[in-house]
């Protein structure tokens, strides 16, 4: 007998695929965000409790106490193991509950998921794997961190945007000219004309825009003493995690930009946009910057006006992104300055 339900049959594989890049290392904290607390954050769609061990490594659990569910973000630190506020069991560095209050026996099946973290050079990283695979590669090395030529610092913001909408921004530095008046910006002209070279390698997109004979934008003519006209550079370089991007200047005419040691103003910008969901995402930053004269006021300055810089970012992207939810999506048409970006949502698509 037809009792008129429809059986709906799902492809395994579609329901199961990440519709994030797996095989990638991410960032899911600074290391100055973990010092004594516990530190709940969705990371990939996946609830996650942050920490440190008693011996004051990284730690990464499944938010979730096994027994009823409760978020063990929201439980107390013990000696590095975390307490579940509900009801009090408690669980190792390993995800295993180590003490259930009231009882001598501990359930086999009382643990929960743990992940594999490294922490290197300020940043803590997630490996995000196939299944249950340990990690492929070495996280990244990002040396500038360690440097004794750059001070740096960073933060993070938390975006009501989808992941790829930042890339998209800070693949195009065209909107430099029309976004950033105030600090980075400088002439719109320079900008939308300037010299740009892209380069594809694997899953590597690195952008190179030259911009000669300039005039200094704000945050430049406070850090540096430049005299008269720059010769400003722009070098873009996206992997799918994270993007680096190395911006500077040096007196018009003093050198060749295409000079790996050239003089002059540097900034250093580590950029990891991590998903959160599909329509939300975490954007973890440092500037370093490399001052030659009053170093830790003048780096404060323009790790300052950076964050200025990224509060403008925000507000333009999550109004886009709205926009283009209530237009329910329409098709964005390209244009020139785009080819960077286009690259690496071709990557990103090869990826899912």
């Amino acid at each position: 007998m037809n009792s008129g339900r429809q059986i709906k049959l799902v492809d395994q594989e579609v329901s199961t695929r990440s519709p994030f890049p797996k095989d990638q290392w991410y960032i899911i904290a600074l290391s100055k965000e973990l010092q004594d607390n516990l530190l709940g954050r969705k990371i990939l769609n996946i609830p996650m409790v942050i920490f440190r061990d008693k011996k004051g490594k990284a730690v990464a659990l499944e938010d979730r106490c096994c027994h009823r569910g409760m978020p063990l973000s929201q439980g107390l630190l013990e000696q590095g193991k975390i307490r579940c506020s509900y009801h009090g069991l408690l669980y190792d560095e390993n995800g295993h509950c180590v003490e259930v209050p009231g009882q001598n026996r501990i359930p086999s099946k009382a643990k929960i998921k743990s992940f594999y973290l490294e922490e290197k050079q300020g940043l803590i990283w997630l490996w995000y794997g196939k299944e249950e695979s340990v990690p492929l590669i070495e996280a990244p090395d990002y040396p500038y961190h360690d440097d004794p030529d750059y001070l740096y610092d960073g933060d993070r913001y938390h975006y009501q945007a989808p992941y790829q909408l930042i890339h998209d921004n800070l693949m195009d530095l065209s909107h430099l000219a029309y976004v950033h008046l105030k600090t980075i910006g400088g002439n719109a002209k320079a900008h939308m004309n300037a010299t740009m070279k892209t380069k594809v390698i694997g899953n590597q997109v690195i952008v190179t825009r030259h911009m000669l004979e300039s005039d200094p934008p704000p945050t430049y003519s406070m850090a540096y003493p430049f005299k008269n006209k720059i010769d400003r550079w722009q070098e873009i370089d996206f992997r799918v995690s994270h993007i680096r991007i190395w911006t500077g200047a040096i007196e018009a005419g003093d050198d060749s930009l295409e000079n790996p040691d050239r003089k002059g103003f540097h900034m250093r910008g580590f950029h990891a946009i991590t998903p959160e969901t599909e329509n939300s995402c975490h954007y973890f930053w440092t500037m370093s910057t490399n001052p030659k004269h009053d170093r830790e006021h003048i780096a404060k300055l323009v790790i300052d006006q950076t964050k200025q810089t990224f509060d403008e970012d925000k507000e333009v992207i999550e109004n886009q992104y709205k926009n283009l939810d209530d237009f329910n999506h329409p098709e964005m048409i390209g244009i020139h300055i785009d080819v960077g970006l286009t690259h690496a949502r071709r990557i990103i698509q090869s990826l899912i």
